[in-house]
């Protein structure tokens, strides 16, 4: 009786390993924003899940939206322990780990959609990706969002007419620009706009394009300074995946992840300029006021980016200055 019961286990546990070791692998993707409403980011990674499953290499991606699995400001943390395996948010949103990411959030660095692609096979996005894989994660798709800002009560176009308000700030670089032009920072992330716009914790705020519109912040402002040609706003906001996890991947599983990967790049570049185009529409559609910087206009704030935001970097942060300059350099 006693063998026949080993015989049994010696079984059981081979076939579970059987199992095991021809099982799918199943990779878990968070994010902050709304799942099937068309957010172009959600989006991404959905493309990203299903050419995945397509490629029939043995990988299922479970996306997570709406912050449903992390919260935002946890992710990046998680993805650096492996808990995570794949993410998309804001770059900028680790900057209080690695203080180089807040050079992808930076006022002026990119001005348009044009030079953002530039942007992304510069010497400044390879130091940036360095930094990114010497903390354990690496870039699937790159994104660049433009974005804007609004106001409860007034638009904002000069540096002026931001002086006293409660501003919302999506990271430390804008927070130090909108400081130095008087205004006060709320910090919280983009998911929670809504409701401090609502009770009066703010009174003003920066975030993307797509945001404004997924988040529906024209239900409660007067004025948004849209991006146009001469956008003060442009966020850095790629797919990205744990090593750990990456690593743990077959080589055809890699290759169909990176192939996939590219898809959702190539979706997210056509929809890019379509963000700012549908947030005036739906911003002018709810009767809110839409006004875009002018060249004078850009160039004001960008002396006081100047003066705080440059100064501060390239203060605080290890070849911050570098970096500054190796964007300022992409024509």
């Amino acid at each position: 009786m006693r063998k026949l019961l080993t015989a049994f286990v010696g079984v059981a546990v081979a076939t579970a390993f059987t199992a095991s070791a021809g099982a799918d692998v199943l990779l878990k993707a968070s994010h902050q924003f709304p799942g099937g409403k068309g957010d172009p980011r959600d989006e991404m990674v959905q493309i990203i899940a299903r050419e995945v499953k397509a490629a029939n290499v043995g990988v299922d991606i479970q996306v997570y939206p709406g912050a449903s699995l992390f919260k935002p400001g946890e992710q990046w943390n998680a993805m650096t322990r492996g808990q995570l395996d794949i993410s998309s948010f804001p770059l900028d949103y680790a900057s209080g780990k690695v203080r180089a990411f807040g050079a992808t959030l930076m006022p002026g660095l990119v001005r348009n959609h044009e030079r953002a692609q530039r942007l992304n096979d510069s010497l400044f996005m390879k130091d940036i990706k360095a930094l990114i894989e010497k903390n354990g994660v690496m870039v699937l798709a790159d994104a660049w969002l433009a974005g804007a800002v609004a106001s409860k009560d007034k638009c904002i176009r000069k540096p002026d007419d931001i002086k006293g308000l409660k501003i919302r700030s999506a990271g430390p670089t804008f927070a130090a620009m909108w400081q130095e032009a008087g205004a006060s920072i709320v910090s919280i992330p983009s998911n929670e706009v809504y409701n401090a716009l609502q009770t009066g914790v703010a009174e003003a705020t920066d975030t993307s394009a797509g945001s404004f519109v997924s988040f529906r912040l024209y239900e409660q402002v007067k004025c948004i300074t849209a991006p146009g040609d001469n956008a003060l706003w442009f966020m850095y906001e790629p797919v990205l995946i744990s090593k750990k996890s990456f690593d743990k991947l077959s080589k055809p599983q890699q290759d169909a992840l990176l192939a996939a990967s590219k898809k959702a790049q190539d979706y997210f570049v056509a929809e890019s300029k379509k963000l700012d185009d549908k947030l005036v529409k739906v911003f002018k559609d709810h009767n809110v006021e839409v006004v875009t910087l002018t060249p004078e206009e850009y160039d004001a704030w960008i002396a006081v980016a100047q003066k705080s935001s440059y100064a501060g970097f390239a203060k605080d942060v290890p070849d911050g200055k570098k970096l500054i300059d190796e964007a300022l350099a992409v024509k």
